[in-house]
């Protein structure tokens, strides 16, 4: 099972598949940590009561941040090359970039 997880991640050991998951678990919690305070400053929620769309705008606001998160946390680690390609899909898929 590991072996299947580092083939499909492109790692390139057990050791770098580690540090690739670690860089998405801070990631997400940085995220998360961050917008926070950016949904309390726009106060979102008294501006939506909907809590479905007050969920749904909270994911778009929440999505470009991890990103960001995603690539500066993997240059801490030194995982910027790898990470770059990552995110060049993503943005690929969402018709962002060709």
């Amino acid at each position: 099972m590991l072996k299947n997880l580092v083939k499909r991640f492109n790692a390139k050991s057990n050791k770098h598949l580690l540090i690739i998951f670690i860089i998405f678990a801070l990631s997400g919690s940085g995220s998360l940590f961050v917008s926070s305070p950016i949904l309390s400053v726009i106060n979102l929620d008294s501006l939506v009561t909907f809590y479905p769309l007050y969920l749904l705008i909270r994911i778009i606001i929440i999505i470009p941040i991890y990103q960001i998160m995603l690539i500066i946390i993997a240059t801490l680690f030194g995982q910027f090359n790898y990470f770059w390609k990552f995110e060049k899909k993503f943005l690929q898929r969402l018709k962002l970039i060709k």
